[in-house]
């Protein structure tokens, strides 16, 4: 079910970029019907781009918690103004706290995030 995806974005030309930093292809999809219904483009990666128009950056840490070391002093020289969260399964709480040790400012279990994803982006300003 998880296969290792490489740069997949969506086709609206010129806004801001929701970046998702997962393995997972099917919440994947999920996560690009929201950003898409705010008019956000959206990009599956494996590591952040090189790009400056990236409003939101959110690592599954089920998947690529290997990204979160230096990951908030990378998106402060590509994406300074970037929303960065993270979230992970209830249960893998050494890698929840990583991130949050890491300083990513927004760490919550994979329900939350779930639970959250229809308002996430209408409020990523």
């Amino acid at each position: 079910m998880s296969q290792t995806p490489v740069n997949q974005t969506s086709d609206i030309d010129g806004a801001p970029a929701v970046v998702f930093l997962s393995g997972d292809l099917m919440f994947a999809s999920r996560v690009r019907a929201a950003a898409e219904a705010e008019g956000l483009e959206f990009q599956l990666a494996a590591s952040l781009p090189d790009r400056g128009d990236i409003r939101c950056v959110i690592v599954d840490l089920s998947t690529r918690s290997g990204v979160v070391e230096g990951l908030m002093e990378r998106c402060r020289q590509v994406c300074p103004d970037a929303k960065v969260m993270a979230y992970g399964p209830h249960v893998q709480v050494a890698r929840l706290d990583k991130a949050k040790q890491a300083g990513i400012p927004v760490v919550v279990t994979r329900g939350q995030f779930d639970r959250s994803l229809g308002s996430l982006f209408n409020s990523a300003d």
